[in-house]
């Protein structure tokens, strides 16, 4: 059986639906997804960028698909779709190749009561307790608190004061700070590679952010993630993981460093001590 999983999404929507991914896994399977989630993917023979392989011309009306593209995804014997959930004309080009294909929503709709990664298990038959996992090379352990004051979204972030306020109130560890590439932050440590990123993170003790893919990220390398949520809900969006714990308050900034500032020290009391280097 040679299969083919088409995933899109954001980071933290890929790294929710992995265990439905690696439940597919067959004798052969090919996984495309975004470029940055590229080096995430453990598990599988091979692994490609969706924006390297031409499918976004699939189903183009007018567009002649590359000969080359109908022949690789010709050689499969399923198809697995997230992607082109809003194009029939995707759907309807899959299915005239004659691949036996399945085809599911990327996202649950807003009445969906439990967990989204429990919805991407659901969609393909896997355990919905599994735990996003990313099982990345781990750097030396070290005496730190990682912050990534970032997201998708500013009614999502935590304001930047308040977390320069606590990190200038964390005496039990030094305190790193990290940013993605567009991501104005002075004195952050930044990666080109999410792997690169993921590796440096699982060396830490703690990790504090927003609800962002990097949170997902740290939770799914297995730090201690202390996640910080506004107006979405973390009964569907948390990071999921043994070692994660979530604040809310909507609206965010009315989370009080005090709050956050107890929740690290006690977090961090119940962590093996790091020597200092």
């Amino acid at each position: 059986m040679r299969r083919l999983i088409l995933r899109p999404g954001a980071i933290g929507d890929c790294i929710l639906s992995l265990p439905a991914l690696e439940h597919l896994v067959t004798r052969y399977t090919e996984i495309w997804v975004p470029a940055p989630v590229v080096p995430l993917v453990r598990f599988g023979q091979r692994v490609r960028a969706l924006s390297e392989t031409g499918i976004d011309l699939f189903g183009v009306e007018g567009v002649a698909i590359p000969d080359r593209l109908a022949k690789v995804l010709s050689s499969f014997d399923s198809i697995v779709s997230w992607y082109g959930t809003n194009r029939p004309e995707f759907h309807k080009a899959i299915l005239e190749l004659g691949i036996p294909s399945e085809f599911h929503a990327a996202l649950p709709d807003s009445q969906y009561p439990w967990h989204v990664a429990k919805f991407f298990a659901e969609q393909v038959g896997a355990d919905s307790n599994m735990t996003p996992r990313i099982d990345i090379p781990k750097s030396s352990p070290r005496n730190s608190v990682v912050i990534h004051p970032f997201s998708g979204g500013r009614r999502k972030n935590w304001p930047l004061r308040h977390y320069e306020a606590l990190a200038s109130r964390i005496r039990a560890a030094r305190v790193e700070w990290t940013a993605g590439p567009e991501e104005a932050l002075d004195g952050a440590t930044r990666f080109q590679s999410l792997a690169e990123l993921a590796s440096w993170l699982s060396g830490a003790r703690l990790y504090i952010g927003n609800d962002s893919g990097i949170t997902h990220l740290a939770a799914a390398v297995g730090i201690a993630t202390l996640a910080l949520f506004g107006p979405t809900d973390p009964a569907k969006w948390a990071p999921r993981g043994a070692n994660v714990e979530v604040l809310r308050s909507d609206p965010i900034d009315n989370l009080s460093v005090d709050t956050v500032l107890e929740a690290a020290n006690r977090r961090l009391s119940s962590l093996p001590q790091v020597s200092s280097t």
